[in-house]
C-alpha cells in the first residue's frame, strides 16, 4: 500500500499561504501525474501527495534513470555519460577552491553509483558516501571498489569530522528536509563548506518547458527550489549562504530531456538552443543558472 504526504503548511518555512501552480507527469517510471504547490512567503515549490519514505523506492525502478544505473541506452544518457568525467573533475576543483584544501574529509550524500565519490577518493581524499538505492551501492562497488554505505549511517556518523560535505542534485529528494540539513550541520567541521547542488525553477528554461520541466521529476523530486527558498531554508538552520555557483550544463541536459517529454522524441537543434538561452541568461545573474550550486557554512 502506497502511503502520501500532503501538505496543508510549507515544508521550509511553515506559511499556510501556498497554492497550486502546475501538474507534472512522472515520465520515468509510473506515468502519474502530481500537483507542485508554492509558497508565497518563502517561494519554495513542492509536489503535494507525494510517496512517503517507505513508498519512493518504486519511483526510481528505472533502467533509464541514468544516476543510479550508469545506462548507456538512448542519446541523453550517452550525452550525460560524456559529460559527467568533465563535471566531475570541475567540482573536485570547486571544492579545493573553496575549502582551500587539497585532501581532506569528504562526506557525499546520495552518491548514485559512485562517480564523485572515486574521483576525490583518486585525488587522496579520505570519502565516506550515503546512497539508499542497494543496485547503485552494487554497482559502484563493481565500477570502482567503493564500498557506499546506506543513507541512514548520516546519522551515525562523528560529529564536526567533515571539511567538505557534498549533495549534487540530491536535498530535492529527502524526507525530512530539516533533520537532514540539520545533521549535515551538526557533521560539518567549524571551517567546513557544505555544497548543495539542485535545479532552479525560476530559470529560463524552466519557464520555457512549464509543466513539461525535465527537473520538476515528480515524484522523486520532492521540493523544487529557488535560490530564495534556499536562503530562507539555510537560514531557518543556522547556516551561512556563502556563494552561488552554476551548472551550465544542466540547461542542455534538462532541455533534451524537456523537449523529449513534451513532444515524444527530443529536438537536438531546439534543445539545444533552449539551453544556450538559458544560460545566456543567467551569466548575466548566476542565479537564474538552470541548476544552482549553493556553498554553505556554519
Amino acid at each position: 500500500m502506497k502511503n502520501t504526504i500532503h501538505y496543508t503548511l510549507c515544508p521550509v518555512c511553515g506559511s499556510a499561504d501556498i497554492k497550486n501552480v502546475l501538474s507534472a507527469k512522472d515520465h520515468t517510471v509510473s506515468g502519474e501525474t502530481f500537483v507542485i504547490a508554492e509558497c508565497d512567503s518563502c517561494s519554495v515549490r513542492f509536489t503535494q501527495d507525494i510517496p512517503d519514505a517507505f513508498s519512493i523506492a518504486a519511483y526510481y525502478k528505472s533502467e533509464n534513470y541514468v544516476s543510479h544505473t550508469n545506462t548507456s541506452k538512448g542519446l541523453i544518457n550517452r550525452l550525460y555519460k560524456c559529460v559527467r568525467n568533465r563535471t566531475m573533475r570541475k567540482k573536485r576543483r570547486l571544492i579545493e577552491k573553496i575549502t582551500g584544501i587539497k585532501k581532506g574529509k569528504l562526506l557525499d550524500v546520495g552518491s548514485g553509483i559512485g562517480s564523485f565519490v572515486n574521483e576525490m577518493k583518486l585525488r587522496g581524499w579520505e570519502t565516506t558516501g550515503l546512497e539508499p538505492d542497494s543496485d547503485a551501492r552494487e554497482i559502484a562497488w563493481q565500477l570502482y571498489n567503493i564500498q557506499l554505505a546506506d543513507s541512514p549511517d548520516l546519522y551515525k556518523l562523528t560529529p564536526g569530522s567533515f571539511d567538505a560535505i557534498t549533495l549534487w542534485h540530491v536535498l530535492e529528494h529527502v524526507h525530512g528536509l530539516f533533520t537532514v540539513v540539520q545533521q549535515l550541520k551538526v557533521l560539518l567541521k567549524e571551517s567546513g563548506k557544505i555544497f548543495i547542488a539542485v535545479p532552479n525553477y525560476t530559470s529560463k528554461d524552466a519557464a520555457i518547458y512549464k509543466e513539461h520541466w525535465a527537473a520538476y521529476d515528480v515524484p522523486r523530486h520532492l521540493y523544487h527550489f529557488s535560490p530564495w527558498s534556499m536562503r530562507v531554508l539555510m537560514e531557518k538552520n543556522g547556516l551561512k549562504m556563502l556563494q552561488h555557483k552554476p551548472m551550465w550544463y544542466d540547461s542542455f541536459y534538462i532541455s533534451l530531456l524537456s523537449s523529449k517529454y513534451k513532444k515524444g522524441k527530443a529536438n537536438l537543434i531546439s534543445a539545444f538552443w533552449n539551453g544556450f538561452s538559458s544560460n545566456i541568461k543567467a551569466m548575466g545573474d548566476v542565479k537564474k543558472c538552470s541548476s544552482v550550486i549553493y556553498i554553505v557554512s556554519k
